[in-house]
């Protein structure tokens, strides 16, 4: 029992890695309607530019304001150049164009701060300690902290201040939001600065675990069966579907994987996924879309 403890733990802690991740799309889904897959780029570039600041000597938390101000200002800048000339067009045409910009992301990157694999020491203790029994990493248990931490002040923003009262207006109707005079635009631009700070936690936190690499970008893929779990809309089902994914996928490949050979966390939270989306494809938390055909 104690076994089956921690490895669930273990697990639940991992999947709030996962939610981080999450959290930038539903930002900008829920704003917009865009499923922006270039949010794992810009995990990868806020990653990449905090260590390479702080390779040049700048202190710690000096590096950490600049590349928050790197990532707003990229987010910006996303949104006025690249996003707000294709509103009103098909989400495919929106969707594709987060995938070049996801390769842009990654040459720009590239070009400005190398190639070469960096590691990030957060300067915090990933050696286990015993719970009762129950061995738990730091690492996990920080990271859960900065998610709670993320998580209820989005949740404040969204709900006691202004522009995050006009946030939840443009998510449940653009042209209602517009007709009482939200500026839409001004909108999606706090939107997708919100997501770089997002993508800067994020990349911190999975830099520090995996290194800074550019393989880094492939954790985006494991942030969609979260998305489909939890609902595209919601950032409480970014969380609570990452801990779905993140306990699943352990509890599957400790007690399920030996009958399969082994490795089937990989493929885990894809088939569950699937399986949530035959029978409900909203997630638990979407929002459920009724359209008059």
């Amino acid at each position: 029992m104690l076994f089956f403890i921690e490895v669930l733990i273990g697990g639940l802690l991992a999947g709030v890695m996962y939610s981080l991740v999450a959290l930038g799309f539903v930002l900008i889904y829920k704003a917009s309607g865009v499923l922006n897959f270039a949010q794992g780029s810009m995990v990868l570039f806020a990653a990449l530019s905090f260590v390479s600041i702080l390779a040049m000597g700048v202190p710690f938390w000096l590096a950490l304001l600049l590349t928050l101000a790197i990532m707003v200002l990229l987010g910006v800048v996303i949104e006025k150049v690249v996003l707000r000339p294709l509103v009103n067009q098909p989400q495919i045409t929106l969707f594709m164009a987060t995938i070049g910009l996801s390769i842009l992301i990654e040459a720009l990157g590239q070009m400005i701060w190398g190639s070469q694999v960096h590691g990030l020491d957060l300067g915090i203790n990933d050696i286990p300690f015993n719970f009762y029994g129950v061995f738990i990493s730091q690492f996990d248990l920080f990271a859960a902290g900065c998610a709670a931490v993320l998580v209820a002040g989005l949740s404040l923003f969204f709900h006691k201040t202004k522009i995050g009262r006009a946030l939840r207006a443009v998510a449940d109707d653009h042209q209602a939001a517009m007709s009482v005079g939200i500026p839409l635009k001004h909108v999606w631009t706090v939107v997708w600065a919100a997501a770089g700070f997002v993508a800067l936690v994020a990349g911190l936190l999975w830099g520090s675990r995996l290194g800074v690499q550019f393989a880094l970008t492939l954790v985006v893929l494991k942030a969609l069966p979260v998305l489909i779990l939890g609902g595209f809309t919601s950032i409480l089902g970014a969380i609570v579907g990452g801990l779905i994914i993140g306990a699943t996928e352990k509890l599957a490949e400790v007690f399920i994987g030996p009958y399969f050979g082994g490795g089937i966390e990989n493929w885990f939270p894809y088939a569950l996924a699937l399986v949530f989306l035959l029978i409900r494809p909203d997630g638990l938390f979407g929002e459920k879309h009724i359209e008059r055909v």
